[in-house]
């Protein structure tokens, strides 16, 4: 399954300048395996390279983090129970085991897998692994919750 710029657009709330997925380009969705490709073409003009740095531009870890969750995210809209009305937000709670291995450049396709590790309800986990030409650059596990209104209110 491939999912395209548009549908994306349908997922997940975010909009430019922070939308850091370009497509999906596999979903393996089994009751063993719940697993998702996402590409981020990271290009020069990005905002965040104007200070990031001027002479050196690399992109922020945080930004390829985001990246990550964005793609975790996109799994987590392809199931059924996303497919009503209701509006569900998934929110990050947790990022658990970060390693940085080489800076992301203007030109690099940043190439990022979701697995889902476990999921309780409205919790989860998931494990990630961003590459550019087949080279790691990043790991993570980071933590969600999903929601139906896009501000949390304290009760």
């Amino acid at each position: 399954m491939r999912i395209d710029i548009s549908q994306i657009l349908e997922f997940l709330p975010h909009r430019y300048p922070f939308l850091l997925v370009d497509r999906i380009e596999k979903v393996v969705d089994t009751d063993d395996v719940k697993e998702v490709t996402g590409y981020k073409n990271v290009t020069y003009n990005e905002p965040f390279f104007q200070g990031h740095f001027p002479d050196e531009p690399i992109m922020p870890g945080v930004l390829i983090l985001e990246a990550m969750g964005q793609v975790g995210a996109v799994l987590l809209k392809v199931q059924p129970e996303f497919s009503g009305k209701e509006r569900k937000i998934v929110y990050l709670t947790s990022v658990d085991h970060a390693k940085f291995r080489r800076p992301v450049k203007p030109g690099d396709c940043l190439r990022t897998t979701a697995r889902l590790k476990r999921r309780r309800g409205n919790m989860g986990k998931f494990e990630f692994v961003a590459e550019v030409d087949g080279e790691i650059v990043a790991e993570a596990e980071m933590g969600f919750m999903i929601a139906s209104e896009l501000t949390l209110k304290a009760k």
